[in-house]
């Protein structure tokens, strides 16, 4: 008789246990980057009157008589099933499409969260804006003017320092395409400016010094006479400068003192070669021509030259079509198609994609990589113990650490301007809470029947 009672006592205690994991769950239903809970049951010992027989040649065997002893809690897990995803359009706002977990930091103790609701602190960090944990991953390095970020290497605070200035850059690559018109007119001898403006074919471009200042870049294409396909082209920088910047070209050997040169085409109208007066000449892969020009206002020891800027113009492959400046008999579209120099910017915003990089977008147009977003995952995620705010520890049956950039083995993407919600089915919930209502409901009904029966057996003797 006392058995059942303790087992509709171990049954009242555990499904107490079950409707606490679900109050927990109902009460995170909004909680972001949320994993819901999971009771499940197992029975207790069980009491052996008698054991089991085997079959003998006269009878057949008899299975064993058990009574149980009640039940109990055999794992309350944590379901780390993908959780719906959030627009919020806050570029710190992040979420994990996939597997992982982010990194988070305080002081020297680790966490790990799939809440990516952070922000920035005042001096640049990324964090948890509710607790101040600081969020990992690695900062980029410039190496030899390329900014590269090492995964493999330790992971550390995250910094975007707003407002940080980016350097000007001078100039050192012009690069041009499209088409120069066959059909325009050789300018004859002695031809009046109004024919040769006819004849030529003008484009500029602005240019930048190493101080970030700005240079006006004029080519003039004109038809040679007397020379199938060839152009005569002169080079100015600054050409309404009050002091002259002293243009010059050179084409393989550096022994030109002039600002002209000469490109050759081919009868199918591709690149030739390209030469100058002193006929040095690249007929051959990629056709560059250095221009070299004097830097005003540039510090210059007493008795000594002019600072001089080189930079190449990029005029296309020989034979190629591509990228390339083409002769054809079509009309004259032969620009600057762009340049890599730019004056002095301060970065204004950021941005992250979905491999975890963070790029600085600076005033003068520029981007630069800052650092990248660290993510772990582990073999056991299920066994992560929660430490509260939503962050989890490693503990003994979760596994180490496995810490990567996001989209690599097995890790999942960092989708910037939105947050993983909590994956609480409410609909599951309820369902749950019906259940585990009538099963302590009904644990209750044992143990008020077997009392009823041990007052049966008080009153035998009336």
């Amino acid at each position: 008789m006392m058995r059942s009672l303790y087992a509709g006592v171990s049954g009242l205690q555990n499904h107490q246990i079950r409707m606490d994991v679900l109050g927990n769950n109902i009460s995170n239903v909004n909680t972001t980057g949320f994993k819901k809970g999971r009771v499940t049951f197992q029975d207790m010992l069980s009491q052996t009157l008698s054991g089991a027989a085997k079959p003998t040649d006269e009878v057949g065997g008899v299975n064993p008589k058990q009574v149980g002893l009640g039940m109990m809690v055999a794992s309350i897990d944590t379901i780390m099933t993908q959780g719906s995803l959030q627009t919020t359009g806050k570029n710190t706002d992040l979420a994990i499409q996939g597997e992982g977990f982010f990194i988070e930091k305080a002081g020297e103790k680790t966490y790990f969260t799939r809440a990516g609701n952070f922000g920035l602190d005042k001096d640049g960090r990324l964090v948890n804006p509710a607790n101040g944990m600081r969020v990992q991953g690695w900062m980029a390095r410039r190496v030899g003017g390329t900014a590269t970020i090492n995964t493999s290497g330790d992971i550390e605070d995250l910094v975007i320092p707003i407002g940080d200035k980016d350097p000007a850059f001078a100039t050192t690559e012009v690069y041009f395409a499209s088409n120069l018109d066959k059909r325009i007119p050789v300018i004859p001898p002695g031809a009046g400016p109004e024919d040769i403006q006819k004849g030529t074919w003008t484009t500029t471009h602005d240019i930048y010094d190493s101080f970030g200042k700005v240079h006006k870049l004029q080519v003039n294409f004109t038809k040679v006479p007397g020379i199938a396909n060839r152009w005569r082209v002169e080079v100015i920088v600054d050409p309404n400068a009050e002091t002259p910047t002293n243009t010059t070209v050179e084409v393989g050997a550096a022994n030109n003192t002039d600002n002209i040169f000469f490109i050759d085409f081919d009868n199918l109208g591709a690149l030739a070669a390209v030469s100058d007066a002193q006929g040095d000449t690249i007929n051959t892969g990629a056709l560059q021509v250095p221009v070299s020009f004097d830097v005003p206002e540039a510090t210059v020891p007493a008795g000594a030259a002019a600072v001089r800027q080189t930079f190449n113009l990029n005029l296309g492959t020989v034979g190629s079509y591509r990228n390339s400046i083409t002769q054809f008999a079509d009309k004259s579209s032969t620009k600057i198609t762009g340049q890599n120099g730019y004056t002095m910017g301060y970065l204004e915003s950021f941005k992250i994609d979905q491999s975890g990089v963070i790029t600085g977008v600076y005033t003068n147009g520029t981007k630069r990589v800052l650092g990248q977003i660290a993510l772990a995952t582990f073999t056991n995620p299920g066994g992560l113990e929660k430490e509260g705010e939503n962050t989890y520890v490693v503990s003994n049956n979760s596994g180490d650490p496995n810490i990567g950039a996001p989209g690599i083995a097995g890790k999942g993407k960092v989708i910037a301007g939105a947050l993983e919600m909590s994956n609480v089915d409410l609909a599951e919930q309820f369902t749950d809470m019906i259940v585990t209502q009538r099963g302590f409901q009904a644990n209750s009904r044992v143990i008020t029947t077997s009392d009823q029966m041990l007052q049966e057996l008080l009153t035998l003797k009336r």
